[in-house]
């Protein structure tokens, strides 16, 4: 099976003592590529020496996370994404919106995601997405993006059916994690909901580890787990999901130098 993991935290301190090996075992468990998560500023100055290391496997992006939108500074910051993208980072974000822990006021985070969202149109990159809790919000400004010709996926997604169509048709791309192995995932439907040329598949590692390592300190190589879970819902093989979230990932993120 291959497939690429289109959302990890490699640069998360719990990778701190063994990132190389965790990535090693990627390789061996059938991923062509990873992308390492930056969900701040200073989360995607580890993850870029990491992409730097295992160039042409892992790849690496640069954010602003909406618990973060309180100390969001666009004077300091949005130059700060700016020279990311321009050093080779391959899409904005970790952004979004959660209502649920609403660590940041709403607003603040509306106006840091607003411009996150400007920022990957004008660069030409696409944005990754949290969202919880925040539908109709998230939705409106996912289709205003849309609109705008930005490109997105919704990472880690389990909103409602309502919302993946919103996403779906501003041209966006939709990702599953271990989640979906749970045993109380009860939404197949949303899994064959996206069209076999927009979904894609993750682990949000370190965090979310698939049955039957839930519990665990997740990594990407136990996103074969999730990909076996998602073709079987599907209606397909393993080993022709697992190609096809390859090839989308490869598109969606514009990936240079994988080795399929």
């Amino acid at each position: 099976m291959r497939f690429i993991d289109s959302h990890t935290h490699l640069a998360d301190p719990a990778f701190a003592d063994d990132v190389d090996a965790v990535i090693g075992r990627a390789r061996e468990s059938g991923a062509v590529a990873l992308v390492a998560i930056g969900e701040s500023l200073a989360s995607a100055a580890r993850a870029r020496p990491i992409a730097e290391r295992h160039r042409g496997f892992v790849f690496w992006t640069a954010g602003v996370h909406p618990h973060d939108a309180a100390g969001y500074d666009p004077a300091r910051d949005l130059p700060a994404l700016e020279q990311a993208v321009a050093a080779g980072a391959v899409a904005v974000g970790e952004c979004g919106l959660d209502y649920h822990y609403d660590h940041s006021p709403r607003p603040l985070q509306r106006r840091a995601f607003a411009e996150q969202l400007a920022l990957a149109g004008r660069t030409g990159r696409p944005v990754v997405v949290h969202t919880r809790e925040a539908e109709d919000d998230t939705a409106a400004m996912v289709r205003e993006a849309g609109a705008a010709g930005i490109r997105g996926v919704m990472h880690c997604f389990t909103g409602s059916h309502a919302l993946a169509h919103a996403a779906l048709e501003a041209g966006w791309y939709i990702s599953f994690s271990g989640i979906v192995t749970f045993k109380k995932w009860d939404d197949d439907a949303l899994l064959r909901l996206v069209p076999d040329d927009r979904v894609l598949v993750e682990s949000d590692a370190p965090y979310l580890a698939p049955v039957p390592n839930r519990g665990k300190r997740n990594e990407p190589a136990w996103v074969a787990h999730t990909v076996a879970r998602v073709a079987a819902a599907r209606g397909v093989a393993a080993d022709t999901f697992g190609d096809l979230v390859t090839t989308n990932a490869i598109r969606f993120f514009g990936l240079q130098g994988v080795q399929q």
